[in-house]
């Protein structure tokens, strides 16, 4: 999908949230909040709003000489992740439907999102998000298509979320026993999203197959990608890709058989698939 007018402002406040992240003084705040609002001025609209945000990202940690802007809450963002993980762990096994338990949890996680429009509480939104149907239901179509794939690519979003990504493949492994599962970070520190270090601090090769895409920016772009990423992608069963950043990058799709997980956090995206803010979505196209 391509940007619109209103992710301008969202990116222009985007900046201003590093700001605070980075802790910047008046003088340096100034100087990213410009950079950007100038940058944008020139925005190309023919473009996904991850791949206009990534290289004023990328400028912003020059400007801000570190090599991670969210570093710090990424690891935050973890640390009360990984303190949910009995809590979700339980409410999958006592599930009536484990697979849709599993889908919750993986959705849980789509909260965690330090860009994103509205702010989260992550205890009220595990709450929220298992009380609440999916608003786009595609879960039994989901599930015929892994009992007949082999080979799943997970598409990773943002680093807190990862950890939930590993108990969704352990539990979906359990419900799919055949299935092999790979699961794919982004190639550099952009935004909160998770990278490799991020995977594998939290021992998720010990849980499948870890990737580096390539991708430098917030969302897989398949241009973008390494061409071992290309592969799996263009031969790979079934796709989870999750989040909105993922969505907005591979809408419209490459291919068939791409599950579509994420909670709908701004109201572009909400346009884009008929929705509300709000809204949980279980999309196989």
């Amino acid at each position: 999908m391509t940007i619109q007018n209103e992710c301008i402002g969202c990116i222009t406040a985007q900046s201003k949230r590093v700001c605070e992240a980075i802790h910047a003084d008046v003088a340096l705040s100034e100087r990213i909040v410009k950079y950007v609002e100038t940058s944008l001025q020139n925005a190309d609209f023919t473009l996904s709003p991850p791949v206009v945000a990534a290289p004023l990202y990328e400028h912003m940690a020059v400007l801000a000489d570190t090599n991670d802007l969210y570093e710090h809450q990424k690891q935050h963002a973890t640390q009360q992740a990984n303190s949910y993980i009995p809590f979700l762990q339980e409410s999958i096994t006592q599930s009536d439907d484990p697979f849709i338990a599993t889908l919750k949890t993986a959705v849980v996680g789509n909260v965690i999102d330090l860009a994103a429009e509205v702010s989260f509480d992550l205890h009220e939104a595990i709450n929220s998000v298992f009380t609440t149907p999916f608003s786009h239901d595609d879960s039994t179509r989901l599930s015929e298509t892994l009992k007949r794939s082999k080979t799943i690519l997970y598409i990773g979003d943002n680093a807190g979320e990862h950890i939930f990504d590993g108990l969704t493949i352990q539990s979906l492994q359990k419900l799919y026993p055949h299935t092999v599962f790979t699961y794919m970070v982004r190639g550099n520190p952009i935004i909160n999203d998770v990278t490799m270090r991020e995977a594998l601090e939290a021992g998720m090769d010990s849980i499948c197959t870890v990737m580096d895409s390539g991708v430098p920016t917030p969302g897989f772009v398949y241009e973008l990608a390494s061409s071992e990423a290309q592969n799996l992608f263009d031969t790979a069963d079934l796709i989870i890709a999750k989040g909105m950043g993922n969505y907005e990058c591979m809408t419209p799709q490459k291919r068939h058989n791409i599950c579509f997980l994420l909670k709908v956090k701004c109201s572009v995206v909400a346009a884009s698939l008929g929705r509300e803010i709000g809204d949980i979505i279980c999309k196989l196209d």
